[in-house]
């Protein structure tokens, strides 16, 4: 199979990939990219981890991150997203990169309520195990997005999504997934939701119409 070299690190790369696995660079000029690409992104955070650091030694609580991480990663790969990063308590999946898919809306929104269930068993093990259960939050939105570089110079995705899946993180119930409208149009007739009126992100007085996923729709049916 052709591989791609990254310019940055050396590391090989599948010949379609957009960005290098290992350092995140992208692996196409991006000056052929002013229009942007058309993604998908969920973004989804814990909460309460700083009171679960106080309950776990650090290696317990390194231990319960991992296989918590891991669970969210294998899933949203699973319905071909890209994880863009994992920062913090923050897991960012991008669904259209490096190629585009007609259904990229319906398979993000398919793996968030995935992530839903698997967290629910997930716990089941994590109490019986450490005596914890974890919480998180998840905002989708669809959207053009752009490659740019953060104050450290480090490629990131920058544009509308990333800001509204954030905005639809940060107002999602406990264990619960709010989609923007940007996204709820593309999926309205395979999924059960409630308008959950409008939202903004912290520090931000932009509105965004919001929509909670109640259920998927099975699409072969």
């Amino acid at each position: 199979m052709e591989e791609l070299a990254c310019p940055s690190c050396g590391e090989s790369n599948p010949a379609d990939a957009r960005l290098c696995g290992s350092c995140r660079t992208p692996l196409v000029d991006e000056s052929a990219d002013e229009r942007g690409k058309l993604v998908t992104v969920v973004t989804s955070d814990l909460k309460g981890s700083t009171a679960l650091g106080e309950r776990l030694d650090p290696e317990s609580l390194r231990e319960v991150l991992n296989r918590y991480f891991g669970v969210m990663r294998t899933i949203f790969e699973s319905h071909g997203g890209m994880i863009e990063k994992i920062i913090g308590d923050a897991i960012v999946a991008v669904f259209g990169l490096p190629f585009r898919r007609d259904d990229d809306p319906i398979r993000a929104v398919e793996a968030a309520a995935e992530s839903r269930l698997a967290l629910a068993t997930l716990n089941d093990e994590l109490e019986q195990v450490w005596g914890v259960r974890l919480v998180n939050r998840t905002g989708i939105a669809t959207g053009v997005v752009y490659f740019g570089r953060d104050a450290e110079g480090q490629h990131v995705l920058i544009g509308q999504p990333m800001d509204e899946s954030t905005a639809m993180e940060q107002n999602a119930p406990p264990l619960e997934v709010l989609m923007a409208a940007s996204v709820h149009r593309e999926v309205a007739d395979l999924v059960e939701s409630e308008a959950a009126g409008p939202k903004s992100a912290k520090g931000s007085d932009v509105e965004i119409q919001s929509f909670q996923l109640i259920n998927v729709r099975d699409r072969d049916s």
